[in-house]
């Protein structure tokens, strides 16, 4: 009876995380929008450092009263999350802010969608993870639609080579996020993801902040309208703290790879967010591009489970709740 109690306690939870993750893509789908926004007023490197370093300070907040602040991970694992922040925090961000200058917040999401394939590709090159028709077929229609909407659909822009910056900046983004999750695959062993998420936001804080300084004047933050810090607390509070903590809340209840679905969602609450408060438009390229891009991703990342014995289910739950 108590091995049974267990199970449905497990089913209940797990049922709930699939709900709340959703929120997830709809919290990073509306920071395009709002972050394209937020740099009409401000340089795109205080933005960053804004909504990184006050997220930062409340992540910090949140585990000193949990009481999961762990001196000695950090001292073991100093130089993989320092690489982490830079990549994931750091860079990524910096070239996130500036790409959306020069592009719409629905190619910049439809570039970053690609993300888990990435991944998945560079932990077979690097990581050892085996490579399947799954994989190769998702990764054509990935880069596929990327390619179609980097061109709008214009052959005479692939024969000029006359691509926008802010795609390409994104490109450079999605790599740099990339690097930060493969590196995240080999430090987050045994290490606790709100953790590493605190350390890594703050220290990549730093550096957005030390940058900020060559990029634009910070006495333009007071003279931001009401509009653009509702969209920073947005920004901070939704799309970064609480999407974060629901995104790792996700893997360790159901794993990485079925969390890495809900990425699939980004381009489109993205798209109809900056279109529907934004007033920014979408084209054909776009759609299609948009449909390849999630087909593609969806189909390299999701992998068949097949169905467990009730028996395993059970031996697991044990192992989990003990």
């Amino acid at each position: 009876m108590l091995v049974r109690k267990e199970v449905r306690k497990v089913g209940k939870s797990s049922k709930k995380i699939y709900l709340l993750l959703l929120l997830v893509p709809l919290f990073w789908g509306g920071a395009f929008g709002t972050a394209q926004h937020v740099i009409t007023e401000i340089s795109p490197l205080i933005a960053a450092t804004l909504r990184f370093g006050s997220a930062g300070l409340i992540l910090l907040t949140i585990i000193l009263v949990r009481g999961e602040w762990n001196w000695e991970v950090l001292r073991k694992r100093w130089l993989g999350l320092f690489l982490m922040a830079i990549t994931g925090i750091f860079s990524y961000n910096a070239f996130f802010f500036v790409a959306l200058k020069y592009t719409s917040a629905v190619n910049g999401s439809l570039i970053m969608s690609t993300t888990p394939v990435f991944v998945t590709v560079g932990a077979i090159l690097f990581l050892h993870e085996t490579w399947n028709k799954r994989l190769g077929m998702g990764l054509f229609l990935s880069l596929t639609g990327v390619f179609l909407v980097i061109i709008q659909g214009s052959f005479q822009t692939l024969i000029s080579l006359s691509f926008n910056n802010g795609d390409l900046l994104f490109i450079a983004a999605l790599f740099s996020w990339v690097i930060h999750g493969l590196i995240g695959k080999v430090v987050m062993q045994g290490v606790s993801p709100l953790f590493t998420t605190t350390v890594t936001t703050l220290i990549g804080s730093i550096f957005l902040a030390i940058g900020s300084f060559f990029d634009g004047e910070w006495e333009d933050v007071l003279a931001m309208s009401g509009q653009s810090w509702i969209e920073m607390v947005y920004m901070v509070v939704f799309a970064t703290v609480i999407g974060f903590f629901l995104w790792n809340k996700g893997i360790q209840q159901i794993g990485a790879s079925k969390s890495s679905i809900y990425m699939n969602l980004v381009p489109i609450n993205a798209a109809w967010i900056a279109v529907l408060l934004y007033g920014e438009s979408i084209g054909w390229q776009q759609l299609l591009g948009m449909g390849m891009v999630i087909t593609g991703v969806f189909i390299a990342t999701f992998n068949g489970l097949k169905k467990q014995k009730p028996e395993e289910n059970i031996e697991k739950v044990v192992m989990i709740d003990s």
